[in-house]
């Protein structure tokens, strides 16, 4: 398959993340374990999984002129992501507070900062980097308004979106039709479509409404489940999760949308040149086990040639 650009437009946060035995209730103060700095996002994390599964790939977005701005880019290019696109604007850069329990388990408050900004330069950082593009991932982080613009000029460009409707919000119906493949987690799934997808039928039922919708493939994440995916053409796939005691789950999702995208659409070789679904979500599915085993969100994510050796040796990992 011709290797072809992924483009990301999405958010960049730096993530203070807290390490805790188990989460405070409300009003409690509980003591944590150790805290840390590392760069995050869900744009930025699905950027960097993409670039290290073996794809080209583009950046855009906005940091602020604080002291995370820079760190934020720099920590993109440092993982092959071309962050051109990448604007400064005046305030804060994007935070996520991260606490993660004993379990592996997050909760996460975000502070949009510059990533709340996001409007019209960010079309044009995306029109710049259009060009070969085989698809172009988007997420929640940033303003609809800005997320559709790029919908639509990408669907003119005939460049497929990858849609990760996290956190879960209201979507136009007419927003659909724009989507090539939608990816999101149980909880998700039931905030858009109010189907339970762990009901019976309900990952069918599901993808099913979601294809009426205009979608043309849905992917529903199942955590420990593994994934279920279903496209207009009636090809069904249901993907095991491998087996793993996780340590932070932080950027699993995200992890298993970029390598995927990088397998499907932007032509990287994974084990092969094939680049079907069930080849991606093979790979994509071993990316993001690797992930949950390791601290942090973008320091988390797995090379290709680390997902590889896994997919090649048989391990349960």
């Amino acid at each position: 398959m011709t290797e072809r650009t992924i483009i990301v437009a999405g958010s960049l946060n730096m993530d203070i993340v807290s390490r805790v035995q188990q989460f405070p209730r409300p009003g409690e103060t509980i003591q944590g374990d150790e805290a840390s700095y590392i760069p995050g996002g869900k744009g930025a994390n699905q950027a960097v999984a993409a670039a290290r599964a073996g794809a080209v790939t583009s950046m855009v977005g906005a940091v602020g002129k604080d002291g995370f701005g820079q760190e934020l880019i720099v920590s993109l290019e440092q993982h092959g992501v071309n962050a051109d696109g990448v604007a400064v604007l005046a305030g804060t850069s994007g935070l996520a507070l991260i606490t993660v329990n004993g379990g592996g388990e997050n909760q996460i408050i975000l502070c949009p900062g510059a990533n709340g900004q996001v409007g019209t330069e960010t079309l044009a950082a995306f029109l710049k980097k259009a060009d070969g593009a085989g698809a172009v991932l988007l997420q929640n982080e940033i303003p609809w308004a800005a997320n559709e613009a790029i919908m639509r000029s990408a669907c003119e460009r005939e460049i497929a979106v990858v849609y990760n409707p996290a956190p879960a919000r209201d979507i136009p119906e007419s927003a659909f039709s724009l989507i090539h493949t939608i990816v999101l987690n149980e909880t998700e799934t039931l905030a858009i479509t109010s189907i339970d997808p762990f009901a019976e039928h309900g990952l069918h039922d599901a993808a099913a409404h979601l294809i009426d919708l205009g979608v043309q493939a849905v992917i529903i994440t199942l955590g420990a489940e593994g994934s279920y995916y279903e496209d207009r053409e009636g090809f069904v796939c249901r993907m095991p999760a491998r087996k793993v005691t996780p340590v932070d789950t932080t950027a699993a999702g995200d992890t298993f949308i970029g390598a995927y995208a990088a397998i499907r659409f932007g032509g990287a070789p994974g084990m092969s040149d094939d680049a079907t679904p069930e080849t991606a979500l093979r790979f994509a599915t071993a990316a993001s086990a690797i992930t949950v085993t390791r601290h942090g969100a973008q320091s988390s994510i797995p090379s290709a040639q680390e997902i590889v050796a896994l997919l090649q040796s048989g391990s349960l990992l």
